[in-house]
């Protein structure tokens, strides 16, 4: 382990990380702000007027209905006309609007308003929630690094990553976040590489090894050799792929867009044959037929279709944020009812993010709690995530923190201090170490093969002891992963932590798959063939390194409390208190609302099928036709209602 290095200060690291916290919220005071509800809401409101001074003044209602369909139809009617005069095809909202005119042309003004309302009112919910679920990556630009300091003959000049080209010779300093792709050249630190590997513990880099963009230099300075252009990095190639995934149309909703336009288009001709062949062939009188034609109209309606859906998907997503899961779209909803497969980020989702010591294992003649004291004392000026974590443990058990006298950094080894008049070292472990004990040799491969990062402690010449640490496996994980089980889910865990260290996490908290080692892009790859392999795959992650992956899944789930900004704004769902058990719980919630929306669309489908054929076989009333019509859509909307309790 190379020396202990501080980490940059609070101040710097928010001018180039999103903030964590930062969470998506959908309030009342938002929603009433939505155009589209407000234009709705005042028309349902018109429509109340009209129908209660209708026995006082016709005409003022009238004109009062008018109002009503203008506030409630305007948007669907121009998103029809554009779909007719730009795509050549009909969709449900001019038919909705047709139907709604038919019903007014022959005095069933109220009846016209009704469908309208109902239809506008879902569309504005849905549309509510849509621009919800869209995905931003501007957190993942905010961490792109305008500018690097170029060093060449005439010295150093600070200029615009723009300008970089492979070759040049950069100064990262101190804390500074790594503004291109390339080699170290001369220097050595410890680089947090958790934006992109999502490694919780930073790694040692010295001369020879690659660095990242956007990743945070420790406490060396560094002379980085670019070797990728500002538009071929990485990080770049991340915002990448989170647009790439954003563009793809989900297939369920091409298949309604498809469905809709044969649907519009049947019924617009059905309507036109009952107006222009029934007065030929079946000698019917032209007010008989247009009127047989706008009881058609209204009843087939897709209204009660329409209503079956959100309503259930807007109770499920209601009732999951009670949870403390935030969906960011009914869609979204919809896709979780048909996982396969849950992909899980190891640190900061599986893992607490938060290393701790696992193990002390003192040679012979050392005692344990001399071993941890003295680490302790050497280890307490250090900001690292291993060096807090030993003083933890040494707080933890009591321990006082002695001072430490001729503290030393071991470039690319480690850290020396010495402490009542004792040399202390405490660096990297080498099983290779010819003169490492054999007792230390074997505890160290076991220690090393069941993924911990293990420090060799000396005192003077001798061979001290050993010390483990490891980032902890989540309280909640393992009863989240049984549950998933229990559902016939498969888990998946994806990492940029070495494979060794993934396994036995995986084997801790009960994994199926484990693939470790791995960039953002191959996460992406793995994702997507877990999609060809098994289907709808959720992706659970909490970094930055998550995103693009979080954006090719089906569904992107996002820890909330410990998630970086981009993988918020990149995911569809957050777990707002970052409890795993709501994975499994929200999938059997989707699941619940996908049965119910198939019931609602069967029983809608069937009210309208048995209205039709009224309509051709008997003389259906139009007032008939309209309480059956939306007495479908009450009953489908209170079906949809249930999953609120």
């Amino acid at each position: 382990m190379q020396a202990i290095h501080r980490v940059m200060p609070a101040t710097q690291k928010s001018m180039n990380q999103p903030d964590p916290g930062r969470r998506p919220r959908a309030s009342i005071l938002a929603m009433l702000r939505h155009k589209e509800i407000l234009m709705v809401i005042c028309s349902g409101a018109l429509m109340l007027a009209a129908w209660g001074i209708g026995n006082w003044s016709e005409p003022f209602s009238v004109l009062l209905y008018i109002a009503s369909y203008v506030l409630g139809g305007y948007l669907k009617a121009k998103e029809g006309l554009l779909t007719l005069f730009k795509d050549r095809d009909l969709d449900v909202n001019l038919l909705m609007i047709a139907a709604a005119l038919g019903a007014a042309s022959i005095g069933y003004w109220n009846e016209g308003a009704m469908l309208i309302f109902i239809f506008a009112l879902s569309g504005a919910l849905e549309s509510f929630a849509s621009e919800r679920s869209r995905k931003d990556i501007s957190a993942l630009i905010a961490l792109k690094p305008e500018t690097a300091l170029r060093v060449d003959g005439d010295g150093m000049k600070l200029v615009a990553v723009e300008e970089l080209s492979i070759g040049d010779l950069l100064l990262v300093r101190p804390g500074e976040v790594i503004p291109a792709d390339g080699i170290i050249r001369s220097g050595g630190s410890a680089v947090n590489q958790a934006t992109i590997t999502g490694e919780s513990i930073p790694v040692d880099k010295g001369v020879g090894d690659g660095v990242y963009t956007g990743t945070l230099n420790g406490e060396g300075a560094l002379y980085v050799e670019v070797t990728s252009p500002a538009e071929g990095t990485l990080f770049a190639k991340i915002i990448a792929l989170v647009e790439q995934a954003q563009n793809e149309t989900p297939e369920t909703q091409r298949f309604i867009k498809r469905l809709e336009g044969v649907y519009a288009k049947g019924v617009v001709m059905v309507t036109m044959g009952f107006i222009l062949l029934t007065p030929i062939l079946l000698d019917w009188a032209w007010s008989f037929a247009f009127y047989k034609a706008m009881v058609f109209l209204v009843v087939a309606s897709p209204c009660a279709i329409v209503s079956s859906v959100m309503p259930a998907m807007l109770s499920a997503m209601s009732k999951s944020a009670r949870g403390g899961v935030l969906f960011k779209g009914g869609a979204h909803m919809d896709n979780m009812g048909m996982t396969k497969v849950v992909a899980f980020d190891k640190t900061g989702t599986l893992t607490a993010g938060l290393p701790m010591v696992t193990e002390l294992f003192a040679a012979d003649g050392y005692d344990r709690l001399q071993l941890l004291s003295a680490c302790a004392a050497a280890e307490s000026l250090s900001e690292h995530p291993l060096a807090r974590a030993i003083v933890r443990k040494a707080e933890e058990e009591g321990l006082g923190i002695q001072a430490a006298e001729e503290l030393q950094a071991l470039p690319g080894w480690g850290i020396e201090a010495r402490i009542d008049g004792i040399l202390w070292r405490i660096g990297k472990a080498d099983e290779n170490d010819p003169s490492l004990p054999e007792s230390l040799r074997q505890r160290l491969q076991v220690l090393v093969n069941d993924g911990n990062t293990v420090s060799v402690i000396q005192c003077g010449d001798n061979y001290a002891g050993l010390i483990a640490l490891q980032d902890t496996v989540r309280p909640q994980a393992k009863a989240a992963l049984s549950r998933l089980h229990k559902l016939g889910v498969v888990t998946v865990m994806l990492t940029g932590d070495r494979s060794g260290t993934a396994q036995s996490v995986a084997r801790e908290a009960g994994i199926d798959l484990v693939y470790g080692d791995l960039l953002p892009q191959d996460k992406v790859k793995y994702v997507g063939e877990l999609r060809a392999k098994h289907g709808h795959v959720v992706m659970v992650g909490d970094g930055v390194n998550d995103a693009p992956a979080l954006a090719a899944a089906t569904v992107g789930v996002a820890m909330g409390g410990a998630g970086s900004g981009a993988a918020l704004e990149v995911a569809d769902v957050v777990l707002m208190n970052d409890n795993l058990e709501r994975v499994a719980e929200t999938i059997e919630l989707a699941r619940r609302a996908r049965k119910i929306v198939k019931q609602n669309l069967i029983f809608a489908a069937g009210v309208i099928t048995l209205l039709i054929i009224g309509n051709f076989v008997q003389e259906l009333p139009l007032p008939l036709g309209v309480v059956g019509h939306e007495g479908s859509t009450l009953l489908v909307i209170l079906n949809g209602l249930r999953l609120l309790r």
